[in-house]
């Protein structure tokens, strides 16, 4: 018989199980994936995949579980160095009191610091691509291509000057020159990012939507977050701020709703005709008190929805793990059915649904063939996670963050052994404590 040629891979990572969340829900148990370059090569039962493939190595988890990098559909992730700055406040109270006085003090340097510390707590805990809104976002661009990250990113936008690009118009110009250099970049991508709509104008909204149409990329917006906007948006416009959207002809596959807490009936269907996508966070909203999104709404709609975690002044953490199970939990309780929101479908939002509303379906979130290698392991050797009889419901209700051992991300090991590889992390929570003492400073 002739000789069956191995094709050379990179890596060989082989597990208990590997979860593939595939066109088909495959899970194979052992299984193998194989990476080569960037991309996947291969995945399916070790004996099949090792039957194929030559890899130049072989990392072996007997009692592993490789599954498809976590993706946070929205957050701030500078404001990791926000974290605890002002609790148990209503929405509008910590936004106008809190956050946006603290803000007037930032610069690049503490951006990018910030940045670094969240990326650092993301990818211990899993997230292999988040989706961050927030001012000098060059500088949390610069971060996620100096830590190996996956990120879409962008310059929020408002209707008052920013500490950055100074007057509002200077913003559309900040974020085309930012867009336009990451063009073809292959792990950051550039938003256009208008705040909410209450602090931006109609003809803010409607220019920012032009040029998120021109250059051809994504339009994120905060939208219906809380009763008070909604009735702000009622009052000023005579619409609910989905109707708002509707009228200025931003409601496209190309917006991005964060939160969407606040939606009538008719909300629900616009935001379905119009294949937007909507980033839920459902810690955030429950410790603002904004209310439950009708998350089982949407999905039933056909509504794409992914999972963020929001930033940390208002979560506390960015643990996706975490964030998966409050959702699914919430739903229940929220609609006293426990069949709401079950694992799977839970699962799917910080995976297949953050891809699809980021724009990346087809290149993240699925363990497949020609996929991106962006995946992560997790160590199953350990009380909270034994027995195992249905490992995608113990992936929802009884895993941490803190079970990662290893996230690859583009074909490049990141984290092994719970420890980062290419981010230095005593620097980080140096620079980053030594910085937080002027945040405080600046605060009082």
């Amino acid at each position: 018989m002739p000789e069956t040629t191995l094709k050379p891979v990179d890596y060989l990572f082989k597990a208990a199980f590997v979860v593939t969340l595939d066109e088909d829900s495959r899970v194979f148990a052992p299984g193998a994936v194989a990476v080569k370059g960037d991309s996947i090569a291969a995945v399916g039962p070790p004996s099949e995949v090792e039957a194929a493939c030559q890899p130049a190595r072989v990392l072996d988890y007997p009692q592993g579980l490789i599954l498809p990098g976590l993706i946070n559909a929205h957050t701030h992730a500078a404001m990791s160095l926000f974290r605890g700055l002002a609790d148990d406040l209503p929405l509008e109270d910590w936004l106008n009191s809190h956050i946006f006085p603290a803000e007037r003090h930032l610069d690049r340097e503490v951006v990018y610091w910030g940045t670094k510390l969240a990326v650092a707590e993301m990818l211990l805990a899993g997230t292999t691509c988040f989706c961050d809104m927030y001012l000098f976002a060059d500088a949390v661009a610069r971060a996620a291509v100096e830590t190996g990250i996956r990120a879409v990113v962008g310059e929020v936008l408002y209707d008052f000057p920013s500490p950055n690009y100074g007057p509002p118009a200077e913003g559309l110009r900040f974020s085309e020159t930012l867009c336009r250099s990451y063009a073809g970049h292959s792990r950051v991508r550039v938003a256009i990012m208008p705040h909410a709509i209450y602090t931006c104008s109609p003809d803010l909204l409607a220019e920012a939507g032009e040029l998120a149409a021109r250059l051809d990329t994504l339009l994120v917006i905060h939208l219906a977050e809380t009763a008070r906007e909604v009735a702000y948006s009622r009052t000023a416009f005579g619409l609910t701020p989905v109707q708002h959207l509707h009228r200025l002809g931003l409601l496209s596959p190309r917006l991005l709703a964060d939160h969407c807490v606040v939606l009538g009936e008719e909300d629900l269907d616009l935001l379905a005709a119009s294949g937007a996508g909507v980033a839920h966070c459902p810690e955030s909203n429950m410790k603002l008190a904004s209310g439950v999104a009708p998350v089982t709404a949407m999905l039933r709609r056909g509504i794409p929805v992914g999972l963020g975690t929001d930033g940390c002044a208002s979560n506390n953490n960015l643990d996706l793990f975490q964030e998966m199970d409050t959702a699914a939990k919430l739903q229940k309780v929220h609609l006293l059915d426990p069949t709401a929101l079950p694992a799977p479908q839970a699962l799917s939002l910080a995976t297949t649904g953050g891809a699809r509303v980021l724009g990346l379906a087809g290149r993240v979130g699925r363990l497949a063939p020609d996929y991106k290698a962006d995946l992560i392991v997790l160590d199953l050797d350990q009380p909270h996670l034994t027995p195992l009889y249905d490992p995608l419901s113990h992936l929802v209700y009884a895993a941490r963050g803190s079970d990662v051992t290893t996230v690859m991300v583009d074909g490049r090991l990141l984290v092994a052994e719970r420890r980062l590889l290419d981010l230095d992390l005593e620097e980080t929570l140096a620079r980053t404590r030594e910085l937080a003492r002027r945040v405080r400073q600046n605060y009082r």
